[in-house]
């Protein structure tokens, strides 16, 4: 079973920067997409960035110019960069990732959630 697990979420003044990783594991073939999603209390999730097998890259409108998504594809592992961090930015931020495993069939999955709040 693929399992999706983010860390590096923390407390943080505005102005500040973060890293989130995200390691997926268990019987992976290959990654389709990495994809970072955040959710602040009373809004919807939303997707912050991505980036694909070939490197395609997507940043929401409200990140591009702060924030910075990039992979490690041996490791299966992605980072999101925060510069320049907003109270805005404040949500738990989710990793999703979609590929196909070790047996062909394909897979998405979801990590636990990383907090990150920036304090004016």
């Amino acid at each position: 079973q693929v399992r999706v697990v983010e860390s590096g979420g923390g407390l943080v003044q505005a102005g500040g920067s973060l890293r989130l990783s995200c390691a997926a594991s268990g019987g992976i073939f290959d990654i389709n997409a990495m994809n970072w999603y955040r959710q602040a209390p009373g809004k919807e999730r939303e997707l912050v960035a991505s980036i694909t097998s070939s490197g395609s890259l997507n940043y929401a409108e409200s990140v591009k110019g702060r924030f910075l998504i990039f992979r490690d594809i041996a490791k299966n592992t992605v980072y999101l960069q925060m510069n320049s961090l907003k109270p805005d930015d404040t949500a738990v931020y989710y990793c999703y990732v979609d590929g196909r495993r070790s047996d062909l069939g394909r897979f998405t999955s979801w990590g636990q959630g990383t907090q990150v709040t920036v304090s004016s």
